[in-house]
């Protein structure tokens, strides 16, 4: 039987169209998380509770810390830099400015500090995303192209071997070779499948024991599986149908910070979801590591 933890809160009072992109910024004890069709990021400091937002020009689908300070950004219109000061926005490369109907979704990096970050088509019906991932020296290398329909959750294991990657449609989460010295990726096979009934698998976190907590859009809920197995091995309700990502943090990494959407969330159904697009969290009794910075 899957494990059920409880105890999940709510956290301040945003909510957001289409909250995703969780991560949690150990240097300043913060989460940084975005609003993708809010155009916005949000920056949350759970020791006073205060909030930061950031406004920006287009949608953003991924925000990460760069280690030489601001962030670094995967949005509508390509990468781009943030300057955390002027709010300033520095455009890398737009590895699809051919495909204007596309845009970026969830991206986060690795240990050796690149940024990976997928595409997806607006519309959502069609295979027209891709994998990338931003090299420490700027360049952009294309990883899959052109067969993907929502890229999503990404995510390494410990010992760095193998990364997981979410392409939302397929309800799988399929884990590749991975080698840390080239940052190059082989050998797809699928280690997870999401049950008939629970949505599709979104955002994901990997926690220090190697297993990963993935939300489940559509399916009310945060399942932590077994790659190994296959098997779920256990499960946070979350009481937002749309739960879109998730990330360890905490000052002892042991938080899971959960966010959701009220996109398409109708009068109706927002009755049973008043908090749909809200921030929430839970204690775990298990620890993820702290998150990699961009390193260029």
């Amino acid at each position: 039987m899957a494990h059920e933890y409880t105890g999940i809160e709510r956290i301040g009072n945003i909510q957001a169209n289409l909250g995703e992109g969780p991560v949690w910024d150990h240097t300043t004890g913060q989460l940084i998380w975005v609003d993708i069709n809010g155009q916005a990021i949000h920056l949350y400091k759970p020791a006073d509770g205060s909030n930061r937002t950031i406004a920006l020009d287009q949608k953003v689908g991924a925000a990460v810390p760069r280690q030489q300070g601001g962030m670094v950004l995967a949005m509508e219109r390509g990468f781009h830099l943030l300057d955390l000061e002027t709010e300033t926005l520095t455009l890398l490369e737009d590895p699809e400015s051919h495909l204007p109907n596309n845009r970026f979704n969830d991206g986060k990096c690795d240990r050796a500090g690149r940024f990976w970050a997928g595409t997806m088509a607006q519309s959502e019906s069609v295979t027209t995303g891709s994998l990338y991932c931003l090299d420490i020296d700027g360049t952009v290398r294309t990883i899959e192209d052109g067969c993907i329909t929502v890229s999503n959750g990404l995510g390494w294991s410990p010992d760095n071997t193998i990364m997981y990657y979410i392409d939302s449609p397929t309800k799988k989460v399929v884990a590749y070779d991975y080698d840390s010295e080239s940052g190059r990726i082989s050998n797809p096979r699928t280690v997870v499948i999401i049950a008939e009934g629970e949505g599709f698998p979104d955002g994901m976190a990997v926690d220090n024991h190697g297993m990963l907590w993935i939300a489940q859009w559509g399916g009310w809920q945060v399942g932590r599986y077994n790659p190994l197995t296959g098997e779920k091995i256990g499960s946070i309700a979350v009481p937002v149908e749309r739960t879109s990502s998730c990330a360890f943090g905490g000052e002892q990494m042991n938080e899971l910070y959960i966010t959701t959407a009220s996109v398409g969330v109708g009068d109706e159904d927002r009755v049973n979801q008043p908090h749909a697009g809200g921030l929430f969290r839970i204690k775990l009794d298990v620890k993820g590591p702290q998150a990699n910075f961009y390193g260029g």
